[in-house]
């Protein structure tokens, strides 16, 4: 009897940032630093950061992630980093990249909704309110303020229901566009609001589909 061979699962391609594209630098010290795509091929990718920093320490490069966004969801890097060029401490060789599945962000519902918010960046003392364009239970986009850039770490509290207690929490704005909106993933978020996010974005698809709206919700 001939037996079969087992099929080799396909392996899926690794997602890497685009060449130009924006990313976040994560040291094992708790660093985050914009910075962007300066080239990219099969093996490695040169990274240049956005923002004057020290020279990086032995500990720090072997910790070293980047952190970007893409249609899959929220999507972590590592590899064997190094500086390029010693005279230029912030451009850095990322090896041999990979994708750690364990910190990825599961896929979260994503629905258009307006929401006030308050929203202020870490460091600064100026409240601005705001209101979202989307919001899932990873993330939200900002409508505002337009003094943020890729990068800044913020704080929130976002009301989803007249009455009941805002969801606060601490995200990092990973992307902003030319009409100003800010993409902000929660970085800290309590369980039970998140829970209570993704309870209200639930909600809200039934009431869509109990008017007979056409489904605007995706994933990311």
């Amino acid at each position: 009897m001939r037996l079969r061979r087992p099929r080799q699962q396909e392996s899926k391609p690794l997602a890497l940032p685009e060449r130009g594209e924006a990313v976040i630098v994560s040291t094992s010290a708790g660093g985050h630093m914009p910075a962007r795509i300066a080239e990219l091929d099969a093996d490695s990718l040169l990274v240049a950061i956005s923002v004057p920093i020290k020279p990086f320490s032995p500990r720090e490069l072997d910790g070293m992630q980047l952190l970007f966004n893409n249609q899959h969801g929220r999507i972590r890097l590592s590899g064997e980093c190094s500086v390029e060029d010693e005279r230029e401490p912030d451009v850095l060789r990322m090896r041999n990249p990979r994708s750690i599945e364990v910190l990825q962000e599961r896929e979260f519902v994503r629905i258009k909704a307006a929401r006030p918010v308050i929203v202020y960046r870490v460091g600064d003392q100026v409240e601005v309110a705001s209101f979202t364009v989307d919001l899932s239970g990873g993330g939200v986009l900002l409508a505002g303020p337009d003094n943020l850039k890729p990068g800044d770490e913020v704080r929130f509290s976002l009301s989803i229901q007249p009455g009941d207690a805002s969801i606060a929490g601490k995200g990092r704005v990973v992307r902003c566009d030319e009409q100003g909106r800010n993409a902000v993933c929660f970085d800290e978020i309590s369980d039970f609001d998140r829970r209570r996010l993704v309870r209200f974005i639930f909600e809200c698809q039934r009431q869509e589909r109990r008017r007979g709206l056409p489904g605007r919700e995706s994933h990311g």
